[in-house]
């Protein structure tokens, strides 16, 4: 065999990288002895410094005063299949002059960080060309055309069990990884032909190597990396594969199943070993070395270059950083002997991390992404058009087919109360005419298209979103503005998080709270039903008067923060949720939901989140409204009505503010600000007062300052006043709405149950009297009279049964039905609305 090349994670001279680590291997004799020393050296990466930092060191001696010769021939993390831990092993040479042959000995570097003997052996030969260390650990060369290895379990130096050459070596991803050797090989003696086989090292079985590679590329392979391969359900010995190979030809390939599906052309020649760089959600690269010191990058998606580098020592692939994702680190050579190692490198993932340190203070030359960046950006544009496409495709779809089925529902109604049907306007279902119609049938189709067709709301408008830190809480806000007001149990914000090592955004549990703010649009029952919590200046009412139907509101969301930090650094997405509003004229019992992208924010472990909130509250800046708007979501909230039916309640506005110090908050001036240290002894006071009698007064704060605040007010206002905790306006007049359309269900109910019995039992009724009214009375005590008793008593057992099981008509019950119908879902609607009211808030 000509030359042996391999497939290795870290094929580098005298570095290796583990568990985010590079381990550096030199080998010296000692100043004061003659005894060869092998010295270790262990460096993590420091994102403050830019620079790898050494953690631990360590030696030992390998070969004595009769070892005249001692050198590093490779370094390599391999599997220790007794230990069952990836461990760096190196392979040492010794040479003495006196005995003469070659002895070399493999250490396994221990958790402990000690050198420790592995194998031990010795040949006849210099081992030259490329030497494999894979799992077990088992080195491998070649020699004089032959494959030799040896292992732990096998404990001397072996031969492949069959003849091949213009061989390559790699593992096979199988029940924890198993050693291969692939090539052409003559299995009969009879016939000249080569085969493609492959052999496995543990156990010597042979298997087709067509399903690895096809055989025109065994004789130009240079290096071969198995991403995937697998076991045939059909057939045992068939496996399924994909591999990644680079040729002679300056070719990267890529095989499914031993077929070609991608070729890429390299930039360079010599290439000696391919590597996998997991980058997360970016996808992964493929990493070539090459024989003089040059590295390529491919995307394994595209299969096109991403990035090319030159005069690079070694490429180490791992998470150097710890984040969950795979980079690379590219030493590059020192013109001069440098005191200090690793001086000049780049770590890179192409995808936004990137350290660099050189000692001349150059960053290495690296050539852009010539026409990637441009083939991905015209690929996912094309995706997005065709997804569109299909997205308003489906849309009409399912707008033809919820018009489909109103007009059955409407059809279904007419025939059910023997109403005439009312056919639409071909305007309306977005058909033409055969024929011409006259002026006043196409106003009417006008009027009917205009009546029918619901009003389409536009999506509201983000003017600002912001966030704020309370504690242990986080409360993020958004500005909006809306043509019309949209009902506020319909409207709620949601946070998505995104860390680096999910691939999947996470939703976080948040509460949301809806605020109306002043708008240009005058006062109308949305804004009755929620009182606004600051107040309009005169000169920007008579500026906004241009837009009647406008209105402003502030939507929050108050999240736990010690969840979000768990991960470091957080991506957050905040999403606007909200129900498309109709006219009135239109049915409300399908709303459509609809989800708003109001944008995003980074939370970082290393932010400030001693945010003060409302420091001054003299102040009519936003930031001071979005203090009061953050207070307000994250503190508990109670209204009280206090009642006096004796004794008027007094100044009790100026009672507050005198006996607890309240300064009043300029951007709304009926809140009063209870000034105490620390978030959670913040409180907001409002006391709106009825009649001199009565009042509400409303508390932001938390419960135990609650009881004390209502403690004190005890002691001022009379003694037969009451205290009644209430809810809002408007989730009053939602439980009013609620038990008003509950009472009207029962009535129809029972309206609908008497009016089938009384119906029946007139009926009942007049049949009796016509049956009995033309006929004499007969003697009681004759056989006809007592006939007649006979069969009186069985028709008032039959009524008795009807009674308790009636029937009737089935065009009135399906009437009255109807009818029920109507109602129960004017129910639910207002139900459903209720317990979305109490869900978010």
């Amino acid at each position: 065999m000509e030359e042996l090349f391999c497939e290795g994670k870290h094929q580098t001279p005298h570095q290796l990288s583990l568990s985010g680590n590079i381990t550096s291997f030199n080998c010296k004799r000692a100043p004061d002895v003659s005894d060869s020393v092998l010295t270790f050296s262990t460096f993590s990466f420091k994102r403050e410094d830019n620079r790898f930092q050494e953690e631990s060191s360590g030696a030992a001696t390998v070969a004595g005063k009769r070892s005249s010769y001692v050198d590093i021939i490779k370094c390599q993390s391999a599997l220790h299949v007794q230990r069952r831990v990836i461990t760096p092993c190196v392979l040492v040479m010794k040479r003495s002059e006196r005995k003469g042959g070659f002895r070399y000995s493999l250490f396994t570097l221990s958790d402990s960080n000690r050198l420790e003997p592995c194998l031990d052996f010795k040949v006849p030969y210099q081992i030259r060309g490329s030497v494999t260390i894979l799992r077990g650990p088992t080195v491998l060369w070649s020699h004089a055309g032959n494959v030799f290895y040896i292992s732990p379990q096998d404990g001397e130096v072996r031969q492949t069990p069959i003849q091949i050459s213009q061989g390559v070596v790699g593992e096979l991803p199988l029940d924890g990884g198993k050693v291969f050797i692939l090539g052409l090989g003559d299995l009969s003696a009879q016939s000249s032909h080569t085969e493609v086989v492959g052999c496995l090292l543990h156990n010597g079985q042979v298997f087709d190597g067509t399903t690895l590679m096809p055989h025109p590329y065994i004789g130009i392979t240079r290096c071969i990396l198995v991403l995937s391969a697998e076991k045939d359900a059909g057939d045992g010995d068939l496996l399924k594969s994909v591999v990644v190979a680079a040729t002679s030809h300056q070719q990267l390939v890529y095989f499914e199943n031993g077929i070609v599906k991608e070729i890429c052309h390299l930039p360079f020649e010599q290439p000696e070993n391919i590597q996998v760089v997991n980058t997360g959600r970016n996808g992964c690269l493929l990493v070539t070395s090459f024989h003089r010191g040059h590295v390529c990058a491919v995307w394994k998606e595209t299969f096109q270059i991403a990035a090319r580098w030159s005069g690079v020592s070694s490429v180490h692939v791992d998470d150097f950083l710890g984040c969950g994702s795979d980079q690379m680190l590219l030493i590059f050579q020192d013109e001069g002997v440098t005191a200090q190692p690793l001086d000049r490198f780049l770590l890179t993932d192409l995808c936004g991390i990137s350290y660099a340190h050189c000692q001349d203070h150059e960053a290495p030359k690296t050539s852009p992404p010539p026409e990637i960046s441009l083939l991905t950006l015209q690929a996912l544009e094309s995706r997005l058009q065709s997804a569109l496409s299909v997205l308003q495709e489906l849309q009409r779809e399912m707008w033809v087919k919820e018009g489909v089925l109103q007009q059955a529902v409407r059809a279904l109604a007419d025939a059910v109360s023997e109403r005439e049907p009312t056919l639409p306007q071909p305007e309306q279902e977005g058909l033409i005419a055969l024929w011409d119609s006259d002026d006043e049938s196409k106003q009417d189709a006008s009027d009917d298209k205009t009546r029918n067709m619901p009003a389409v709301t536009s999506k509201p408008r983000v003017e600002k979103l912001w966030r704020r830190f309370a504690e242990d809480q986080m409360v993020v806000g958004v500005m909006l503005t809306t043509e019309s007001s949209a009902p506020v149990a319909s409207v709620r914000l949601s946070i998505l998080t995104e860390t680096g090592q999910s691939s999947t955004p996470a939703v976080t549990q948040t509460r949301s709270q809806v605020f109306w703010l002043p708008a240009p649009c005058s006062s109308s029952s949305s804004s009755s039903s929620f009182a606004s919590v600051f107040p309009e200046p005169a000169a920007k009412r008579s500026r906004q008067h241009t837009d009647p139907n406008a209105c402003r509101l502030a939507v929050t969301a108050a999240t736990r923060l010690t969840p979000l930090l768990n991960s470091g650094c957080v991506k957050c997405c905040v999403m606007l949720h909200y129900m498309h509003s109709q006219d009135a004229g239109a049915s409300v019992s399908s709303p459509t939901p609809v989800v708003l992208h109001c944008g995003q924010f980074v939370l970082d472990i290393n932010s400030n989140f001693q945010t003060p909130l409302l420091n001054t509250p003299e102040l009519k800046t936003d930031e001071a409204k979005e203090d009061l708007l953050s207070l307000m979501a994250v503190l508990d909230h109670w209204v009280f009505r206090i009642d006096s039916p004796d004794h008027s309640l007094g100044d009790v506005h100026g009672w507050i503010q005198k006996r607890w110090g309240c300064k009043r908050i300029e951007v709304s001036p009926q809140y009063l600000l209870v000034d105490s240290p620390g978030p959670t002894a913040v409180m907001l006071l409002h006391w709106q007062p009825i009649t001199s009698f009565q009042g509400e007064l409303s508390v932001h704060s938390s419960e135990l300052h609650m009881l004390r605040f209502l403690d004190s007010l005890l002691s001022y206002i009379p003694t037969s006043s009451s205290i009644h905790s209430v809810k809002s306006g408007r989730a009053k007049f939602a439980a009013q709405l609620l038990s008003l359309a509950l009472e009207k269900e029962l009535e129809s109910l029972r309206e609908c149950a008497s009016l089938l019995c009384c119906e029946e039992e007139e009926e009942e009724g007049e049949e009796g009297r016509k049956s009995l009214g033309y006929e004499e009375a007969p003697e009681p005590a004759s056989v006809k009279g007592l006939q007649r008793c006979r069969e009186k008593w069985q028709s008032d057992v039959e009524w008795s049964r009807k009674r308790m099981s009636p029937l009737v008509d089935v065009g009135r019950y399906c009437r009255l039905t109807q009818r029920v119908s109507l109602v129960q879902l004017d129910v639910d609607q207002v139900a459903l609305l209720e317990t979305q009211r109490m869900l978010l808030n």
